[in-house]
């Protein structure tokens, strides 16, 4: 669905960029090695393209090159890089960013559906990066956000850490919540809100769309269940509850602060900032008006 500004040159734009072949091909070998590591990328090596196995691969990276970048050799240029007659597709993921490691694809690049799925499940990570492109598409699936802001360059091993324990431990959550990533210089605004400024990255928060909650020390991340527990606790309505008035004396030692004043007096959340990144109910769209 087209998200972006209702102009002639913007809709000519969007249009000439989904045209465009979703497969870059590459020349020589050695130009992998100038990929992106922020990006997540898949690449495949094949005797031709006029092969049903290159037709599965195109077909699969058009509906996930949003998601990631896609290459292809043929031929002579990578004939050392695979057995004869059986083509090849690698997985590399953002090194940058993470710490996955490359994995070849083991099943048939003549069964789409088999192909299509395992590349969606690396395209499309478990922790994903928010941004003013894609916010009004996250938002719009319902889900509350668990958002770490961060500065990009600065902050890299956190993301890695906080992907990581996401993996490991929160699994289990991801019907329920959407795991992200944040340019906090990007996304000022959210961190105004939380009474926090770019000094203060990198943080934690969950928005709920109704309110902003402040994981409290983004060390306590590292003590496996406190990200588990702090999810919890939105759910349960404790986060707001304990915002609007302070933690419950009869809870010993409570590790969960949130924000709230500390002085007995009822508090108010910071309200969420993402909800007004969603798309507005004004807006004509296809898939409420038409289906």
């Amino acid at each position: 669905e087209y998200r972006g500004k209702r102009s002639v040159e913007a809709f000519l734009e969007f249009v000439k960029k989904q045209l465009e072949d979703p497969v870059k091909e590459f020349k020589d070998v050695s130009e992998l090695n100038n990929l992106d590591t922020k990006k997540r990328i898949i690449i495949g090596f094949f005797d031709k393209k006029d092969c049903p196995e290159y037709n599965t691969f195109r077909r699969a990276a058009s509906n996930l090159k949003d998601d990631c970048q896609f290459h292809a050799g043929f031929g002579d240029v990578v004939r050392v890089m695979h057995p004869p007659g059986q083509p090849i597709v690698v997985f590399r993921p953002d090194v940058a960013l993470s710490n996955e490691r490359d994995e070849a694809y083991k099943g048939s690049l003549l069964d789409y559906d088999a192909t299509s799925v395992w590349m969606a499940d690396r395209c499309v990570p478990l922790v994903r990066e928010i941004t003013f492109e894609n916010a009004e598409e996250l938002t719009e699936e319902g889900l509350p956000f668990l958002i770490l802001f961060h500065r990009p360059g600065t902050d890299d091993d956190t993301v890695k850490r906080f992907k990581d324990i996401v993996a490991d431990q929160l699994i289990s959550e991801k019907q329920n919540i959407n795991f992200l990533t944040a340019d906090g210089e990007k996304f000022a605004h959210p961190l105004h809100h939380l009474g926090k400024s770019q000094s203060d990255l990198p943080l934690i928060a969950i928005d709920s769309f109704r309110h902003m909650y402040l994981f409290p020390d983004i060390k306590d991340m590292e003590i496996p269940g406190r990200l588990k527990s702090f999810i919890q606790d939105l759910y349960s309505g404790k986060l707001h509850r304990e915002f609007h008035y302070g933690p419950d004396p009869n809870e010993i030692g409570s590790h969960h602060q949130h924000g709230s004043s500390g002085n007995g007096g009822p508090t108010t959340p910071p309200e969420s900032t993402f909800k007004k990144l969603g798309p507005s109910k004004n807006r004509y769209t296809l898939l409420r008006d038409e289906l």
